[in-house]
């Protein structure tokens, strides 16, 4: 579980990006993030992880020991933990083009071992067969050995929810994962994370609305920094014109 707690981020000018977002997500839920251009939704993707200084607010990630912890009023030691199993995928992919699938895979866990080991030990048997199983989970186990940079823009992301799979993670987190995609890639992803969404919750930056009707079990979107609504995924064509404004024409052809 994760819960943002009256977000806010306001400038020195006065200028509010973020203004007093709240929200619960739990295990088994596929939260989109629509909104347009400069609303506020990779800002407050960031404000999850406790990647910008907040003007007020809280954010509260549950632990396995049930308890909960506010990101922005604990230990940097603490948050490194909670950050460890909180899985990250993005729209360029974020892995290292020269390396293998499984190199790249294995990547994941850098942040759970010792600096000592990953230079002179490495991985163990165990985690690169667990690693092999998060490659067999998004069907890329055929790759293991090639390079990224001959991998498919598809396939990259398919390599980075593995890579995700494979840290064990509590949380997943998603900004624009399909905007680089075509249609039939694009829908893949979708399908996977709402596969995903039953063992950990699943929340995401998207600019598709039709997608995340399909597959998403939720969507918030932001508007001028704040929550204009909060509901089922079907979202009526009203009310999308009120989020995107004149954007709508455009995201949606």
């Amino acid at each position: 579980m994760i819960k943002a707690e009256g977000i806010t981020k306001k400038l020195k000018s006065g200028k509010l990006l973020l203004n007093n977002i709240s929200f619960e997500v739990r295990k088994g839920e596929f939260v989109g993030i629509l909104g347009a251009s400069g609303a506020g939704k990779t800002l407050t993707l960031k404000s999850l992880i406790g990647l910008m200084e907040l003007t007020e607010g809280a954010v509260w990630v549950e632990q396995e020991n049930n308890q909960h912890i506010n990101i922005y009023k604990t230990s940097t030691r603490a948050l490194k933990k909670v950050r460890s199993k909180i899985a990250l995928i993005f729209q360029g992919y974020h892995l290292v083009q020269r390396a293998t699938v499984i190199d790249n895979v294995l990547m994941g866990r850098l942040g759970t071992i010792s600096t000592w080991r990953s230079l002179f030990f490495g991985f163990t048997a165990q985690e690169k067969t667990e690693a092999m199983m998060a490659l067999e989970r998004v069907n890329m186990q055929t790759f293991t050995n090639n390079r990224v940079n001959a991998l498919s823009g598809g396939e990259k992301q398919r390599v980075a929810i593995a890579r995700a799979l494979f840290q064990q993670p509590n949380l997943l987190l998603a900004d624009e994962p399909i905007s680089n995609l075509d249609p039939k890639n694009a829908k893949t992803i979708m399908a996977l994370l709402k596969e995903l969404s039953v063992f950990f919750p699943v929340i995401g930056v998207f600019h598709q609305p039709e997608l995340c009707a399909k597959y998403c079990t939720r969507i918030i979107a932001i508007k001028d920094g704040a929550i204009f609504y909060d509901g089922q995924p079907n979202i009526d064509e009203k009310t999308l014109e009120e989020i995107y404004g004149e954007e709508l024409s455009s995201i949606l052809q």
